[in-house]
C-alpha cells in the first residue's frame, strides 16, 4: 500500500472542511510542521505508537519501560556513597589548596570509576572520557 504524505497546508486544509482527527498509520506520514500545525489547531492525531513528531530520533532505550540499571541513589545510605571520599577533602596543615585543575582531573579519575564499575564494559572509553571532561569543563571545575 501507498504511503501517504500530508503537509502543515493539508491538515490547515482538513481542518478548515471540519475534520479534527487524522489516524496516523504507518503508511501515513506527517511532516515536522504538518505534525506541528496539528498540535496547533487541537487537531488530534490517533496513532498507536508513541506520539514522537518527525524529527523526533527513536531511543527505544529510552522509552520502551525496561531499564537494566537500578535508579541512582543520592544521599546517606546510597550504595557506594560512603566509600567515596568527598569533594573537598580537608587539607593537611602546611599543603596549599589544590589547584582547579587537579581538582578537575581527581573529579573526572573518580567519575570515571563510578561510571566503569555500574556499566562495566558497556561503554566506550575514549567516549567516556570526552564526555566526562567536557561536563567536567562545562560546570567550571577544570
Amino acid at each position: 500500500m501507498p504511503k501517504e504524505f500530508y503537509t502543515e497546508k493539508d491538515i490547515e486544509d482538513l481542518f478548515n472542511r471540519g475534520v479534527r482527527s487524522l489516524q496516523v498509520t504507518e503508511n501515513v506520514v506527517l511532516t515536522e510542521l504538518a505534525y506541528e500545525k496539528a498540535k496547533r489547531l487541537d487537531f488530534q492525531l490517533i496513532s498507536e505508537r508513541a506520539d514522537n513528531p518527525p524529527a523526533a530520533p527513536v531511543r527505544p532505550y529510552l522509552s520502551n519501560g525496561h531499564t537494566h540499571l537500578p535508579k541512582p541513589t543520592i544521599g546517606p545510605g546510597a550504595p557506594g556513597v560512603e566509600s567515596q571520599p568527598p569533594l573537598t577533602p580537608a587539607l593537611p596543615q602546611g599543603r596549599s589548596a589544590v589547584s582547579q585543575g587537579e581538582r578537575g582531573n581527581d573529579i573526572e579519575k573518580r567519575i570515571r570509576s563510578a561510571v566503569i564499575a555500574r556499566l562495566g564494559n558497556q561503554v566506550d572509553a575514549k567516549l567516556l572520557d570526552n564526555i566526562i571532561h567536557r561536563v567536567v569543563k562545562g560546570v567550571g571545575l577544570k
